[in-house]
């Protein structure tokens, strides 16, 4: 078998494509249609990276879905909205509640069960891609698969687990990071 041959760069959804609704310093995602808004820059920063050859894949937490909290319709709509507005080759979603209520996988980050999956399925070299998100948990789901970790810091009140690579203030930031590191 051939080694994978594409790059990636895997972006979080919710305070990286899309506005984070903030409430108590921490960040939540949008429950709507009408909540989901497309943050300044990240169409610019997808046309930088594809023009890299990047694959772009967002790889998401929507643990709101097993909690019961949130319904899967909602979300899959919010992904449909955003496929259709932006060049973005595959959307990972893990739909499980969490460890803490007894909903454990290997999906949810920080584990990088969807970027192991990403990879096989799309064949990305996940050391020649990165991870880009806003959370300790993109952070460190990057690190565990092997991928160069950008931090887009809204200095939530939230601890990183460990240093990612590099930090910037949005993903256009980000893109023309990435850009500069690969030519």
């Amino acid at each position: 078998m051939p080694p994978p041959e594409n790059r990636a760069v895997f972006l979080d959804r919710d305070g990286v494509v899309n506005s984070p609704l903030i409430r108590a310093g921490k960040p939540y995602p949008p429950a709507t249609l009408d909540e989901f808004e497309i943050l300044a820059g990240v169409r610019e920063a997808c046309q930088i990276l594809k023009t890299l050859g990047f694959l772009i894949v967002v790889a998401t937490n929507q643990p709101d879905v097993g909690r019961g909290t949130l319904a899967r319709n909602a979300v899959e709509a919010i992904h449909t909205r955003m496929l259709q507005a932006l060049p973005i080759d595959h959307v990972m979603t893990c739909f499980h509640a969490g460890a803490a209520y007894g909903d454990p996988c290997e999906c949810r980050k920080p584990q990088p069960g969807m970027l192991f999956q990403a990879a096989e399925m799309l064949g990305i070299d996940l050391s020649k891609s990165f991870m880009v998100g806003d959370r300790w948990r993109d952070i460190d789901c990057g690190f565990r698969a092997n991928c160069i970790t950008v931090l887009i810091d809204w200095s939530y009140q939230e601890a990183l687990k460990q240093a990612p690579d590099y930090r910037v203030e949005n993903l256009l930031e980000a893109a023309k990071l990435i850009k500069k590191l690969t030519l």
